[in-house]
Formats: structure tokens, sequence, C-alpha cells
């Protein structure tokens, strides 16, 4: 067995299928595996068929809800692991030699608290030769006024015909609120709306209008309303416990997953233009590094 790998590996093998077999053969699971290198499963499982295909032999025996390593598959799991491990130690080795590259990401400041910032410490450990640069701005990228390398928008609109622009994340708003709060005053349908404070921002003050008209019940009242000059400001003072909020998901995720704001009509929702990201038209290696992770969170939400 030893010499038959040893001749194909002269071959020069699939890498990035070594890559995903060793990740697959850690976690005994294609689907953790995935995760971990933020691919889909189905990828995780040509690249695996494809070494298999390489090398000749199956790796893994295939069962009902779980892989298993054969004992081909435990032996080429033992080389090749600690193989791995020593270019990723040369490779940060050399990393922590090199100065920083950096690379300016121009996003409104919202985007930026509630879902960039808090998703950095992982971009940060998977690249660590790369210094991403938050600009924070309201105003188009078409208008910005410090350069930038990556930026994020909702929309189409607004972007310099030089930019390459791609989709992003697909977003939409619905209700939020404290668990403080809907204790003291629930909100277990529509009519209940009539007893809370509705919170809006200056820059998307038409939202609860839209998202009433949405639901089929435009002429719903509330006890009061509260409006802030950006988005932020709502989103905490819905989590203080100061009104509701129409917040989109994709800027609240971490606050629902701690529960420091709970949804009480999670079905009652309204579409809202998807986010694009556009890379510069001189795009550095590590300007696509950033492109390239951003593809993988579009994939992990999908």
């Amino acid at each position: 067995m030893r010499e038959k790998i040893a001749h194909m590996l002269r071959r020069e093998p699939p890498l990035n299928a070594v890559r995903a077999f060793a990740a697959a053969a850690r976690h005994q699971s294609f689907t953790r595996a995935a995760a971990e290198l933020h691919v889909t499963h189905s990828a995780v499982s040509r690249q695996i068929k494809s070494l298999e295909a390489f090398l000749g032999i199956a790796l893994f025996e295939r069962q009902v809800r779980q892989v298993v390593l054969t004992a081909e598959g435990q032996q080429f799991f033992a080389e090749v692991g600690p193989a791995l491990a020593q270019i990723m130690t040369a490779a940060h080795a050399l990393r922590s030699q090199t100065p920083a590259r950096a690379v300016r990401i121009n996003v409104r400041p919202t985007f930026a608290v509630r879902w960039l910032i808090p998703r950095l410490p992982a971009f940060v450990e998977r690249y660590p030769g790369i210094e991403p640069q938050v600009i924070t701005s309201t105003v188009s990228p078409e208008k910005a006024s410090d350069a930038f390398d990556i930026a994020v928008r909702r929309g189409l609109k607004g972007w310099p015909p030089s930019i390459q622009v791609r989709p992003f994340l697909e977003d939409e708003v619905l209700v939020v609120g404290s668990a403080a709060l809907f204790a003291q005053q629930p909100l277990h349908d529509l009519r209940s709306l009539a007893n809370h404070v509705l919170l809006s921002s200056r820059t998307r003050k038409a939202d609860w209008d839209d998202w009433k008209r949405h639901v089929g019940a435009p002429r719903l009242k509330s006890a009061g309303k509260l409006q802030f000059d950006h988005l932020h400001f709502v989103l905490q003072a819905a989590v203080d416990g100061l009104g509701i909020a129409l917040a989109p998901t994709s800027l609240v995720a971490h606050d629902l997953a701690s529960g420091r704001l709970v949804s009480p009509l999670p079905t009652l929702r309204m579409g809202l233009n998807r986010y694009y990201y556009g890379l510069s038209p001189d795009a550095s290696a590590e300007a696509i590094c950033v492109a390239e992770w951003f593809e993988g969170m579009l994939r992990a939400s999908a």
C-alpha cells in the first residue's frame, strides 16, 4: 500500500482534494469538512471522489448517516495529515516575517458594526497576512471620498462603471424586540402592535409603512414612534426595550442567536434589496481574498 501511494504521489495528486480528504477524515463527516473549508457538501464529496479515482482505492465507507475511513484511508490520513500541518506551519512562519498587506473595505456604519466586524476575527485567523481596514461611509461607492479596494452596498445603484459588482447577501426585515419587553407587553398578532412604540431610522423611515402594506394591514396604529439617525441606534434601542424595530435579518443574526433580540412574528417578513460587493478595477490579490471570503459567507448562508 505504501509503495502504491508513493508512486501515485509522484504524479502530483490534486492538493485541494487532499485538503478536503484531511478535513473529512478529521471530522468523520463531509458536512463538517464543508463548513470548515467554506464550501458545499457536494464539493467535498466531488473532491474526495477525484482523489479516490487518482489513488485507485476507496478512502471512505459511505454509510447511511456517516462516513468511515477504510483501512487504506486511515493509513493515507496518517501520512498526509502531518504533511499538511507542516506545510501550514511553513506558510505561517513566512507570513509572520512579511508585513501585513492592507485591504480597504468600504461599508455603511451599521453593516460594519452588525455584520462585518463580528466576523473579522475568523477572517484574520484564516488570512493572518492581510490587514482589513474598515472604512465606514453613508454615501454610495461612486461618491466615496476615500479610495477603497472592496465595497458592500444594497442594490445596483450608485456604483462606478469601473467597479465589478457581484451579488452578495439576500435580505429581508422582520419585527424584533427584547424578550423583557414582550414579557411585559406580548405581541402575538398584528392587533397587538397598537401597544408598542415603533422604532425607525432616518435612513429607513418608510420601512414600517411598507411593511404594514406588505402584510395587508396598512391602517394599523401604534402606541408611538421614535426615530434615530442610524439603524444601529435603532437596534440598540430595541435591545434596551424602548420599542420594537423592523430589522434586516442580515444584521441581527448574532442578536437573535444570543437572545438579545427575539422575533415575535417570525413569518411576517418583507424582502429587501440584496447586498452586492464590488472590487476596484486594480484589485490586489489580498482584496480578491476578501472577495473569496465573502463568497464563502454567501455559500454558508444559502
